[in-house]
């Protein structure tokens, strides 16, 4: 057994630094490297690349990737495990080797399937599982027959498997960002899988890591203190086999890994923190610890962990009706009266009743509504959106942009051609037994084996909130501040924050410079202030979560991105600039608990 693994990722979302999966194989020493390029959204655009070629569905940019550095992986003996696989795992594999025979390379590829349902829904429902929305409670029923894609999040189980037969490069189809992580140590390490602290000290490695630079400095509230940007260092693990690990990244590369930029991802996309829930284990992040060892080296340790459910998530999409998007530049002297008066004119000629409609001021406030602040700009970027199942409605708006230019007040260009409607493929999360699901590992050119994925050491949760502060909404609201209050300062002088997405829920995680503000702050920033600041914006119920242990608060802001991912209209679909609205609010506070003595 290894007495320790660097486990390193080169890439967080498709789309991703593609340079990146050379610079950590090229500038340290590391185990095994991981790519996670799936989101919900990504899914949706592989199911259309597929329909329009079946061959497709996969990420093509892992297989230049792969022709690019595959000496490399060789000669260093290096363990690739990728999601890239997306919808169509097994013709990214058959690719990959092509190309690896093209090369005369011999590294043995696997890949992991059997997460795709959508064939199998006949099969499941409704006797094995009523597949009901676990975010609206809606019934299934009113979507199955526009059902497109129907994927299981798999867990660390497959992959395992496919190390212990030796495969070099892994490729699966959906499953968790984490376990591509959690595997090589379940491997390495013989951890059992009821073993859930060590389980669960996997799981939080994978979620540091799982979004690249987000944890070496990238998307950090404290920006200003990354000194170098160039060659930005993407994250790396360093863990032991009692479970504690150090998060790192190569020697002299940009960005930082500071106890803040590792708090700032931990809360990323974050719901129950008590309960991060995954195939193999849930992981309690309220008992996380961090120490900064040295320089770039933060040390996490004392992770406890809890048996996972019977349960796999499965991440559906349907067709959902189809939107439009266009817009225009309007500049010179009093722009903003000139966009709100272009704004009226463009809906009033249509005069269309549309399913939803949306309109954004971009450069004044189309990502932070109520919550921006207005200086005097000279130009701005009007965006309209529209979204209906009738495709004839979609196509009238596409015809009135254009018209703008010589009949509204002056000072406009357009931003592109005649804007085109398109389908809009929606999210639908529901659960389904483990028991019913079958993993499939295929070792190329034709070893296939089925992988019995249920352990037998699940059992039944009951997921409550009773640790949680709810706000369902205030008609207005002033927070209570004590007499002491003498000073006035942003939020950002307070905490650092990060904002990710869930569906229509925007999840804001907030984290405390000094244990004095984190105290003041348990008392004050409520789930009513929060609610009452995200007004415009949050239409749903807000929750707070407390996270003592990191002098954190994470609060999940539902019904607050327009449907959310394709569905959205809004130009911030997936809720990314909330956490920067919420640092950029003002709030009276006593001078005392600035100073962290």
């Amino acid at each position: 057994m290894k007495n320790k693994l660097r486990i390193a990722n080169a890439g967080g979302f498709w789309g991703d630094d593609l340079k990146a999966f050379n610079r950590q194989i090229t500038q340290g020493e590391i185990d095994y490297l991981t790519m996670d390029f799936l989101a919900e959204i990504t899914m949706s655009i592989l199911k259309k690349q597929m329909t329009k070629n079946p061959e497709l569905g996969y990420v093509t940019d892992f297989i230049e990737q792969i022709r690019e550095n595959a000496e490399l992986i060789s000669e260093k003996k290096i363990v690739v495990i990728t999601n890239a696989g997306g919808i169509n795992p097994v013709a990214c594999g058959q690719k990959v080797t092509e190309v690896l025979n093209e090369m005369r390379l011999d590294l043995k590829v696997a890949v992991v399937y059997g997460d795709d349902i959508v064939d199998k829904i006949d099969e499941f429902y409704p006797e094995k599982t009523s597949f009901r929305n676990i975010e609206t409670g809606e019934d299934f029923e009113t979507v199955k027959d526009k059902l497109q894609t129907a994927n299981v999040y798999l867990g660390a189980k497959p992959i395992v498997e496919a190390l212990k037969k030796g495969a070099q490069i892994i490729i699966t189809g959906r499953v968790t960002d984490t376990s591509i992580t959690m595997a090589p140590m379940i491997y390495e390490f013989g951890w059992s899988y009821d073993d859930w602290d060590k389980l669960a000290s996997g799981i939080v490695a994978g979620h540091i890591i799982e979004c690249g630079a987000q944890a070496t400095g990238g998307n950090f509230s404290d920006w200003r203190l990354v000194d170098k940007w160039e060659n930005f260092g993407y994250p790396i693990v360093e863990i032991y086999p009692d479970g504690e690990f150090v998060v790192t990244k190569h020697d002299n590369t940009g960005g930082a890994v500071t106890i803040d930029t590792v708090k700032e991802q931990l809360l990323y996309e974050m719901g129950n923190p008590s309960e991060y829930i995954s195939p193999d284990v849930i992981a309690d992040f309220k008992s996380i610890e961090l120490v900064q060892e040295s320089a770039d080296r933060v040390r996490v340790k004392n992770i406890k962990g809890k048996p996972s459910t019977p349960y796999y998530k499965v991440s559906m999409a349907y067709e959902d009706g189809y939107k439009i998007e266009g817009s225009v530049i309007v500049s010179g002297p009093d722009v903003l009266r000139k966009a709100e008066k272009i704004k009226e004119i463009f809906w009033n000629r249509l005069g269309i009743d549309f399913e939803r409609i949306n309109t954004e001021f971009v450069g004044f406030n189309a990502c932070h509504g109520s919550l921006a602040e207005y200086d005097d700009t000279n130009e701005i970027l009007l965006r309209f959106g529209a979204y209906d199942y009738d495709l004839k409605k979609l196509n009238e708006f596409s015809k009135q942009i254009a018209p703008l230019i010589l009949s509204s007040p002056p000072g406009i260009a357009v931003t592109g051609g005649r804007p085109k409607p398109r389908n809009v493929i929606t999210y639908w999360p529901a659960l389904i037994p483990k028991s019913v699901v079958k993993a499939y590992l295929l070792i190329f050119p034709d070893a296939q084996y089925e992988i019995e994925t249920v352990t037998g050491f699940e059992k039944e949760i009951e997921n409550d909130n009773n640790e949680a502060q709810i706000s369902d909404g205030v008609e207005s609201f002033t927070p209570v501040l004590p007499e002491q209050a003498d000073t006035s300062v942003r939020f950002y002088d307070l905490c650092l924050a990060r904002s990710g997405d869930k569906g229509d829920t925007a999840n804001i995680g907030v984290i405390a410079r000094n244990e004095k503000i984190y105290r003041f702050l348990k008392d004050y920033l409520t789930a009513d202030y929060m609610k009452y600041l995200f007004r415009d914006l949050c239409k749903g119920k807000v929750v707070r979560y407390e996270l003592p242990n990191l002098n954190a608060f994470n609060f999940l802001l539902e019904k607050s991105l327009d449907g959310g991912g394709t569905r959205s209209l809004k130009i911030d679909a997936q809720g990314k600039t909330y956490a920067q609205a919420f640092l950029n609010q003002k709030i009276s506070v006593p001078r005392r608990i600035l100073n962290d003595d």
